[in-house]
């Protein structure tokens, strides 16, 4: 926080304007005085000063007029008025109006230094304040979408480190954007407009995994019919990205550590050493000093890579993020695929925060794609979820009756309304599972033939009725 307050005096009275201004200057604030109202606002265009001492009462406009500009505007600028005995009443309208003090004229040079001091303060706080508000409250960063705390601070760490070079090591569960991550990290650095060459190190064969790499010269090896530049010399002036390092073979991240300590390449079957400048990004979905501590990946290489650690938090932890990605992906697919969908239902929003998400933001994408594809909209219904994302709670998908007409239909199991279950004091002792049918039915019939109403009144989960029903409409005992 400075020190130093950058400050405007607006007074009529040029004697006591300069007087006010070898007060401040004293304390080294950067100070500016001008005598007429209009002065003041033409002044404010190009001068934004932390505090504004007014007078109250100027030759061409009253000086709470200049109050009201700066805050219709709002200008990060604290007001202070200044007034004479008379005009005390206008002072407390002006603090009611948004003014941070007045001072009453005459004042000594301490009260005017102190009161300054204190606007200073103020304004550096609301600035802070400001500042990390609008940094923690961002709903879309680069690729990513998601306001959750976990978030925000991934967001503040990738925006730090793109503008360093410094090699950045990714971890987090599968689905969970690690690629999203390293591309934006090169997106925001210096080296956005240079390529992005991004190599999964477990979806390339190990033998070939060098060769994809670190490139090879013609007749290298078997196999080898023309050179291959490999993803080093590609990506020379931008950003490497190796996805899952864990799964590299000892041999080869003996090769990587020599390459990143000399930043030069020789590529397989040739003699020539060429230097490169490159940003390295790396990521797994394992705990990489657990492969460490097991012995699959060289301690020496980890402490090389892992400089700036970035963990992404798993879909689960990041509250309600996962309706605005699901609104996200419903609506591009919706757009792709040419169909109109509104939103969710509140029963499929509550079952998206409930359910673990097991294959994170990737998951959920195909989830939305599934929906898109096979359901018809226009909002998205329990009955329009894949199984393994409904909860215990709901009811299963409907089954599909065919009729004899050329369309089936789908209808959910029969939910028969049936008189309410008579006393049975006098009467004969029913099967268990006759008075079991007949309650669960006299209570779906009571509640309008709403199962999840009818399991809430017999204290019971929605899907134990539904199974029931099943098997009774399939003539199971």
């Amino acid at each position: 926080m400075s020190k130093n307050a950058k400050v405007l005096i607006v007074e009529d009275s040029t004697s006591l304007g300069e007087a006010y201004k070898a007060m401040l200057l004293g304390d080294d604030h950067q100070v500016e005085l001008v005598t007429r109202a209009d002065e003041a606002l033409a002044r404010l265009e190009g001068f934004l000063p932390t505090v504004l001492l007014v007078d109250v009462n100027l030759p061409d406009r009253n000086g709470l007029e200049i109050l009201q500009h700066v805050r219709q505007r709002q200008m990060p600028v604290e007001v202070v008025m200044m007034t004479a005995q008379g005009s005390v009443q206008l002072a407390v309208e002006a603090m009611r109006q948004g003014a941070f003090d007045f001072v009453m004229k005459p004042f000594s040079p301490d009260r005017l230094r102190v009161t300054v001091r204190n606007a200073h303060e103020r304004r550096s706080l609301a600035n802070t304040i400001a500042a990390i508000s609008e940094s923690f409250d961002r709903e879309r960063f680069a690729s990513f979408i998601g306001r959750s705390l976990p978030m925000q601070a991934t967001y503040r760490i990738i925006q730090s480190a793109a503008s360093s070079n410094a090699t950045v090591f990714v971890t987090g569960e599968s689905g969970t954007g690690k690629e999203l991550c390293a591309d934006a990290l090169h997106r925001l650095s210096r080296r956005a407009k240079a390529p992005f060459v991004a190599i999964n190190c477990a979806a390339i064969p190990r033998d070939m995994l060098e060769s994809e790499i670190f490139g090879h010269a013609k007749g290298a090896f078997t196999g080898a019919i023309a050179d291959r530049k490999g993803a080093v010399l590609q990506a020379n002036g931008g950003t490497l990205f190796l996805d899952e390092i864990c799964e590299m073979d000892l041999s080869l991240q003996a090769k990587m550590l020599r390459f990143l300590q000399t930043m030069t390449v020789q590529r397989v079957g040739e003699d020539q050493v060429r230097p490169v400048d490159i940003r390295i990004v790396c990521a797994t979905n394992r705990d990489p000093q657990a492969e460490v501590a097991a012995g699959r990946f060289r301690e020496d290489l980890f402490y090389r890579l892992h400089v700036v650690p970035v963990e992404l938090p798993p879909l689960r932890e990041r509250e309600d993020d996962v309706l605005l990605i699901a609104r996200d992906f419903l609506a591009r697919f919706a757009r792709e695929d040419g169909k109109v969908f509104t939103g969710f239902s509140p029963e499929v929003e509550l079952a998206f925060r409930n359910y673990s998400w097991p294959g994170n933001v990737r998951q959920l994408q195909n989830v939305i794609r599934n929906i898109v594809v096979l359901s018809q909209g226009p909002g998205v219904e329990l009955s329009d979820l894949p199984r393994e994302v409904l909860p215990s709670w709901s009811a299963p998908r409907p089954m599909t009756v065919l009729t004899s007409g050329p369309v089936a239909t789908p209808v959910m199991p029969a939910m028969v309304a049936t008189a309410p279950v008579a006393d049975a004091a006098d009467g004969p002792i029913e099967p268990l599972e006759t008075t079991i049918r007949r309650t669960i039915e006299a209570a779906i019939a009571r509640c309008g033939g709403s199962v999840p109403r009818a399991a809430a009144a017999l204290d019971v989960a929605p899907s134990t009725l539904y199974r029931r029903l099943q098997a009774w409409e399939n003539g199971e005992a």
